[in-house]
């Protein structure tokens, strides 16, 4: 019979991650599930052997179809999203059948990981005290036969980032809530967590940026370059993250707000100035290029001042996505705007004469 064992994560004061032992992500408790997939039910013990893995579900509610999508990123740099929370994995049966017919391998925490089924049984069946993995290593008192016969859940920490030295905030290893209550610990999961996650864990997939351009790759020094999106391109996402058996939900909208134009070099000028296009009324940005325009200034657009020299330049287009965010305890806010941003290559030539 092997040895039951702890790893544990290794600090160094005052609690900064130097490495985190954990078990290979093959191992799972009890069967692997794809994320999003409730566990620990009556009918279903599945769970990751890894606390990095939520079990948050996420579905679009609006917007993203087919097509190509991409992730945005933050425009504040100084915006960091929850390192760490609590959510519920195990019922009491579910534990219980965990250790019974597996050799209890697995986390019970982000940073605390138990091989054997001793260390289980010791803990969670006979009542033996264990230490939590908090700053004071406080003591996490034992239980009774896994509480079985009560109604809840065995709590677990999540991190999707185990090296961020935050994700140490969340010490506690996997402890008995009430069904119908959410913890009252320091970081237990919120609406606003959820919207967070959504948004910062890169769920929210918004359309690619592919903007109309005339002319399309090649222009010619001091002629104008429309560009424009149609409206129907770029309409508002919204996706809902829940957390299974906690009751809470998290509906986070994306929805396009500008486009920004960078024309890659500082020969060139932007239409406005700002390279800042605004979104119209119809959901559309700037005016396509019609027959006769050639000598107007376009609403959205820029001219470049030199040609190219063989290496075309690289006209950055990205557009800014206003984040909000409604919960299931009637909360809500604001999250910082979100960024989605595509290059192309433009060659300028440079002619004498133009026929329009």
């Amino acid at each position: 019979m092997a040895t039951p064992r702890k790893i544990l994560g290794t600090m160094v004061a005052p609690l900064i991650l130097v490495t985190a032992l954990a078990p290979s992500p093959a191992l799972a408790l009890g069967k692997p599930r794809h994320e999003g997939q409730p566990s620990g039910g009556s009918e279903d013990q599945s769970v990751y052997a890894s606390a990095k893995h939520s079990q948050i579900k996420i579905t679009y509610v609006k917007g993203v179809g087919g097509g190509k999508t991409g992730n945005l990123g933050t425009v504040d740099p100084n915006w960091g999203p929850p390192a760490c929370w609590y959510e519920p994995v195990f019922t009491s049966d579910g534990l219980k059948r965990f250790v019974d017919e597996t050799d209890g391998s697995g986390d019970v925490g982000i940073h605390q990981s138990w091989f054997g089924k001793e260390l289980w049984t010791n803990h969670y069946q006979d009542s033996k005290p264990e230490p939590n993995m908090d700053e004071k290593m406080t003591s996490a008192p034992g239980y009774d036969n896994y509480n079985i016969g009560k109604d809840g859940y065995f709590w677990r920490s999540v991190a999707p980032d185990d090296s961020d030295p935050r994700s140490w905030d969340c010490g506690l290893i996997m402890f008995w809530q009430d069904a119908g209550q959410i913890p009252t610990v320091p970081h237990a999961p919120t609406a606003e967590t959820l919207a967070e996650y959504a948004y910062a864990y890169n769920k929210v997939k918004v359309p690619d940026t592919e903007i109309e351009l005339k002319p399309a790759t090649k222009s010619t020094v001091n002629l104008p370059t429309w560009v424009w999106l149609d409206k129907g391109t770029f309409q508002e996402v919204k996706v809902r993250a829940e957390l299974p058996n906690t009751g809470l939900w998290a509906e986070t909208t994306a929805k396009p707000v500008s486009l920004h134009l960078e024309p890659g070099t500082d020969d060139a000028e932007t239409f406005p100035a700002s390279g800042e296009c605004k979104i119209n009324d119809d959901d559309s940005i700037g005016t396509p290029y019609a027959t006769g325009d050639a000598d107007k200034t376009p609403p959205c657009g820029l001219t470049y001042l030199r040609a190219t020299d063989g290496n075309p330049y690289e006209l950055k287009a990205s557009v800014t996505w206003q984040i909000t965010w409604t919960g299931s305890d009637g909360t809500g806010g604001d999250l910082p705007n979100g960024t989605f941003e595509t290059t192309q290559d433009m060659n300028v030539q440079e002619i004498q004469s133009v026929n329009r």
